[in-house]
C-alpha cells in the first residue's frame, strides 16, 4: 500500500536552513542520523526495508517520501518522531489530534544566536492509523494555507522566494504520517507512546546543548577578530599619516634643489679649468708626440713606438674623465696613429717566415706589442683593438699566400710539378716554424700547430678551387687521387717522423671529400675509357690494314701465324688495371670494369671487320691475295686472347667476371672458323657437282680431286696452333663429309641394277677409306689427336645399299636411326631412290620403322649430321589415275 502527504514548506530568510532529524522507529533497535541542511535521511533496517520498502538514501531539498507498506500484523504499530529546528514558530492548524494525520506540538526552550531570530524547536508525533482506516483525504488549498507558519514582522522572505523550504516542509510530514501510521498500526503499540516521547525530549536537549556549544564558540572568534580588525585599522591611519608627512618632506627638498642647479654647473666648470690648467703643458707635447710616434713606426722601431702610444692613450683618458667625456682636438690623430701601429705588426706577423730568418727581433717585437696590447685596458669608450687576433690571421693569411696564392694555382698539364713542389716544401716550411717561427712567438700560439692546421685548410681550398674550375685530364685525375690519399699523409709528408705531434692533421678534413673522390674518379674513368677505346680501335685498324697485303701473314719462330695485336690490347688493359692499384680498391674495380666492356666492344668490332672482310673479298670489290692465311691468323688472335685473358682477372674479381669476355672469344672463334670453311666449301662445290654419277662409279678420280683440294686447303692449317687446329681439322673433315652427304640426296643418279649397287656401295666403302687416310694422314703429320669421323656415316650408307634383299631395308633402316638420330624420312627416301629397287610397299615398311620402337637417345659427344643435310622435297603424288583425259 502506497499513500502520499504533502505539507506547505518552512519559510525562512536568505542565508538561513532548516535541520531536519528523523528517526524511524519500527519494533525497536532502528535508528536515523542527522541530515545535512536541505536534506532529509531515513534509514531502516533490513527486515524493515523489506516489508516496508523504504531504503536508506539522502533526498534533496523537494521530495516526496513513498512507503511502500506491507500488510502488517493486527495489533502492531508505527510512529515517526523528528526534530525540526527553524527560524520561527509554527502555526498548526487546530484540531490537530482529532485525524489520523494529526500531530501535537510541544514547545521547547529557545536559543538566541548573535541577533538571530528565536529557534524553535518542536516534537510531532503521528498517531497509528489503523488498517481499516482509509488514506488522509488531500489538502484544499484553504487548509494548506491555514497550516502556513506566519513570518515574523519585518521578514524579508515570503514563502513564495523558498520553493525548497517549502517542498521538504510537506514532505517530512508526509514521511511523519507514513511512519507514524505504520508504527502506531496496533492499539496495544500506543502504550509506548510515552517513551519514545522521553528518549525524543532528551536528545532534543542534548543536541541543543552541542548546537549552544558551537554557537558560543563561533561568537568568541568572532570577537577575537572584530577586536584585532580594529588595531590594525588604527595602525594603518597612523602609518598613513607619517606617509604623507614623509611627501610633503621630500617635495620640498626637490624644490630646494632646482634652486641649487646653477651653482652645481659652476663647480663642474670649475674642476673642468683645473684641470685643464694642470694638464696644459703636457697637451701642448701632443702633437710633437705624434709625429715621434708615425717615426718610430715608420722605422719598424715598433717597441718604442707602442710606449709612446700608450702615454698618448693614458693622457688622453686623464683628460677625459675631467672633462666630463669632451674629446680634445689635440688627440684626434691618435686613432689613425694606433691603426698605423697594427698595420705596422700585422704586416711584420705576415711575412713571420722571411723574419724568422732575416730579422727575428722585428717580428718579437711585432708579438709583443700584440700581447701586451691584448691585457689593455680603458675607460675610454672605444671598440677593443684585438690586435693579437690580427696578427693570427695574418699568420695564416701570409702563409697561405705564400704557398697557395693565385699565381701559383697549376695550370692545365701542371699539375704534377705543383704536387711535387708543396711535397718538398710543406714538410720544410713545418721544419722551419718549428725551429725558426716558434721562438719568437708566445707559446700559447702553437705555432707548429697553427702552420701545420693553416696549410691543410688552404691547401684543402685550393683543391676545391681546382675542381670547381675546367675539367681535369686523366693523369692529372689520377695523380692528384694517389697524391691525396697516399703521399700527403704518408711519411714523405705530414706523416714524417721529423715532425712532431703537433703538425698532425690527420684529424682534420681530408683534403678530398667522397664527393671530391667521387668526381675525380668518374673523371678518370671516363677519361681512361676514351682512351682505351680509341687505342684498341688502333690496334684493330693497323691489324685489319694487313689483310689485304700481298704477303703471307707474318710468323713467329715456331712457324704459327703471329701478330702483336693480342698483346697490345691485353697489355693496356692490364696496365690501367695495375696502375690503379696504386689509388683506391674503388678505382680499381670500376676500371676493371670499363676494361672487360672495352674488351667485349673490341671483340665485337673484330667480328664485324672479320665479316667486312669477307663480304668483300667474296664480292670481289676488295680481293684478298692471302684471304685464308690472314683467316686462320685471325684464329691464333682469337687464341692468344683467350689463353691470356685471365690476367684480367685479379683474386679480388668475382668468379664469373670474365664469362661475358669468354662467351665473346667463343662466338668470334665460331665466326672465323665458319668463315674458313665457307671458303673451303667454295672450292669443293664444284667438284661435288658431279657426284654421284656413273663416272663416279666407275672411276675414283672425282674424288680424288676433292682429296688433292682439301688437302691443298689444309696444308695452311700447320701454322694455326693447337688446340684450334684440331677442332679446325674436325670441323673441315666434318664439311667434306656433309657437302659428300648432300650430293648423294640430290638424286643425281639412281642404280639400274645389283651390279650398279655393289659398285656404289664399294665406292662409298672406298671414299670412306679415302677421305679418312686424307685426314689421318694431316693428323700424322702435325701430331694432332686422332678423331676422324667420316668413315661411320659413309660406311652405314654402304651397308643400305649392299643389301640385296628390299625386304629387309626395314632393320637397316632402324639401324642407321639408332647410329645417327637425326636421319629423317626423306634423307631415307632420297637414299632408297639411290637404290633403284624400292617398291612403294617396301618404301612405306621402311620408312616405318623410323617411328617404330623408342626414341635413340643421342650417342654421347655426338653432334648433328643429317638435320645439316637438306634432303630433296618428294615428288607430288596424283590421286587421279593415269591415262587419257578422255
Amino acid at each position: 500500500m502506497s499513500q502520499w502527504w504533502e505539507y506547505p514548506a518552512l519559510p525562512r530568510r536568505p542565508g538561513e536552513g532548516a535541520i531536519l532529524k528523523a528517526k524511524a522507529i519500527c519494533g525497536g533497535g532502528r535508528t536515523g542520523r542527522l541530515a545535512k541542511p536541505g536534506e532529509f535521511h531515513i534509514k531502516l533496517s533490513s527486515a524493515t526495508q523489506s516489508r516496508s520498502g523504504v531504503q536508506w538514501r539522502p533526498m534533496p531539498t523537494l521530495f516526496h517520501l513513498h512507503l511502500r507498506g506491507k500488510t502488517e500484523k493486527p495489533g502492531r504499530q508505527r510512529c515517526l518522531r523528528f526534530l525540526l529546528i527553524t527560524p520561527t514558530s509554527l502555526s498548526f492548524p487546530e484540531g490537530a489530534g482529532q485525524e489520523p494525520s494529526s500531530f501535537s506540538v510541544g514547545p521547547r526552550r529557545k536559543l538566541q544566536l548573535r541577533g538571530a531570530p528565536t529557534l524553535l524547536a518542536l516534537t510531532w508525533t503521528f498517531a497509528p492509523i489503523p488498517t481499516s482506516a482509509p488514506a488522509p483525504p488531500a489538502m484544499d488549498s484553504a487548509a494548506r494555507d491555514k497550516m502556513q507558519p506566519a513570518l515574523p514582522p519585518g521578514s524579508s522572505c515570503p514563502g513564495p522566494e523558498w520553493p525548497e523550504q517549502e517542498r521538504a516542509e510537506q514532505l517530512a510530514r508526509g514521511a511523519a504520517l507514513k511512519w507514524a501510521s505504520g508504527i502506531f498500526y496496533r492499539p496495544e503499540q500506543l502504550a509506548r507512546l510515552g517513551q519514545y516521547r522521553s528518549r525524543e525530549v532528551q536528545r532534543t536537549c542534548s543536541l541543543e546543548a552541542r548546537i549552544k556549544s558551537v554557537v558560543q564558540s563561533y561568537l568568541e572568534g568572532v570577537k577575537t577578530g572584530v577586536r584585532q580588525l580594529a588595531w590594525a585599522l588604527e595602525a594603518v591611519q597612523g602609518a598613513r599619516e607619517a606617509l604623507g608627512q614623509a611627501h610633503g618632506l621630500l617635495w620640498g627638498m626637490a624644490e630646494a634643489a632646482q634652486t641649487l642647479e646653477p651653482l652645481r654647473e659652476q663647480v663642474v666648470q670649475h674642476k673642468q679649468l683645473q684641470a685643464m690648467s694642470q694638464l696644459l703643458p703636457r697637451l701642448r707635447a701632443v702633437p710633437a708626440a705624434l709625429a715621434h710616434t708615425q717615426t718610430l713606426i715608420d722605422a719598424q722601431r715598433l717597441l718604442e713606438a707602442y710606449v709612446s702610444l700608450r702615454e698618448l692613450e693614458q693622457l688622453q683618458e686623464e683628460t677625459w674623465a675631467p672633462l666630463g667625456g669632451l674629446e680634445l682636438p689635440v688627440f684626434e690623430g691618435l686613432g689613425p696613429l694606433a691603426e698605423a701601429l697594427g698595420q705596422a705588426v700585422e704586416a711584420a706577423a705576415g711575412a713571420a717566415g722571411r723574419l724568422a730568418r732575416e730579422d727575428p727581433a722585428l717580428l718579437v717585437a711585432a708579438m709583443r706589442v700584440a700581447e701586451v696590447d691584448a691585457g689593455r685596458t680603458t675607460s675610454l669608450e672605444q671598440a677593443a683593438r684585438d690586435w693579437r687576433q690580427r696578427c693570427l690571421r695574418a699568420l695564416q693569411e701570409g702563409l697561405e699566400q705564400i704557398h697557395f696564392g693565385t699565381p701559383l694555382q697549376p695550370g692545365p698539364g701542371a699539375l704534377a710539378e705543383w704536387l711535387e713542389a708543396l711535397r718538398v716544401a710543406l714538410p720544410a716550411e713545418l721544419a722551419a716554424a718549428e725551429a725558426l717561427v716558434a721562438p719568437c712567438c708566445p707559446p700559447h700560439y702553437n705555432v707548429v700547430r697553427l702552420w701545420a692546421h693553416t696549410l691543410h685548410s688552404g691547401l684543402r681550398r685550393c683543391l676545391q678551387q681546382l675542381l670547381e674550375g675546367p675539367q681535369l685530364e686523366a693523369a692529372d685525375a689520377f695523380t692528384l687521387l694517389h697524391w691525396a690519399l697516399h703521399v700527403y699523409l704518408g711519411p714523405e709528408m705530414m706523416g714524417s717522423l721529423e715532425l712532431g705531434p703537433e703538425a698532425d692533421v690527420s684529424d682534420l678534413e681530408p683534403l678530398l671529400t667522397l664527393e671530391n673522390i667521387e668526381q675525380l674518379e668518374a673523371i678518370f674513368v671516363a677519361k681512361v675509357q676514351a682512351s682505351v677505346a680509341q687505342w684498341l680501335q688502333k690496334a684493330l685498324d693497323g691489324d685489319v690494314a694487313e689483310w689485304g697485303r700481298e704477303q703471307e701473314p707474318d710468323t713467329d719462330p715456331s712457324g704459327f701465324y703471329h701478330s702483336p695485336m693480342p698483346a697490345i690490347v691485353l697489355q693496356i688493359l692490364e696496365e690501367n688495371i695495375r696502375v690503379t692499384r696504386m689509388v683506391s680498391e674503388s678505382l680499381q674495380r670500376r676500371v676493371h670494369g670499363v676494361a672487360l666492356s672495352e674488351l667485349s666492344a673490341f671483340l665485337r668490332s673484330f667480328s664485324d671487320a672479320l665479316i667486312r672482310f669477307s663480304r668483300d673479298h667474296l664480292r670481289g670489290e676488295a680481293t684478298a691475295p692471302h684471304y685464308v692465311p690472314y683467316l686462320l691468323a685471325t684464329l691464333n688472335h682469337q687464341s692468344a686472347l683467350s689463353s691470356s685473358v685471365s690476367v684480367l682477372q685479379p683474386d679480388w674479381v668475382a668468379p664469373g667476371a670474365l664469362a661475358p669476355v669468354e662467351a665473346a672469344l667463343d662466338e668470334l672463334q665460331r665466326r672465323i672458323c665458319r668463315l674458313v670453311l665457307e671458303a673451303l666449301l667454295a672450292e669443293l662445290q664444284p667438284l661435288f657437282a658431279a657426284l654421284p654419277s656413273r663416272r663416279w662409279l666407275s672411276s675414283p678420280e672425282l674424288l680424288d680431286d676433292v682429296c688433292e683440294r682439301t688437302a691443298s686447303f689444309c696444308q695452311d692449317f700447320r701454322h694455326v696452333r693447337d688446340p684450334v687446329v684440331q677442332l679446325l681439322l674436325a670441323e673441315a673433315e666434318r664439311t667434306v663429309v656433309l657437302q659428300y652427304l648432300h650430293a648423294l640426296m640430290q638424286g643425281r643418279l639412281v642404280c639400274r641394277g645389283a651390279d650398279e649397287r655393289t659398285q656404289a656401295a664399294e665406292r662409298l666403302r672406298h671414299d670412306a677409306a679415302q677421305l679418312r687416310e686424307l685426314f689421318l694422314g694431316l693428323v700424322r703429320i702435325w701430331g694432332l689427336e686422332e678423331s676422324v669421323q667420316c668413315a661411320p656415316v659413309l660406311l652405314a650408307l654402304r651397308e643400305l645399299l649392299n643389301l640385296r634383299d628390299p625386304t629387309l631395308l626395314g632393320l637397316e633402316v632402324a639401324g642407321l636411326r639408332q647410329q645417327f638420330p637425326d636421319v629423317s624420312e626423306d634423307h631415307v627416301s632420297a637414299l632408297l631412290d639411290l637404290r633403284g629397287d624400292v617398291s612403294r610397299e617396301q618404301r612405306l615398311a621402311a620408312l616405318s620403322s623410323l617411328q617404330a620402337g623408342p626414341q635413340p637417345s643421342p650417342p654421347a659427344g655426338g653432334r648433328a649430321l643429317f638435320s645439316l643435310v637438306p634432303a630433296p622435297a618428294p615428288p607430288l603424288s596424283s590421286c587421279l589415275p593415269s591415262g587419257s583425259c578422255a
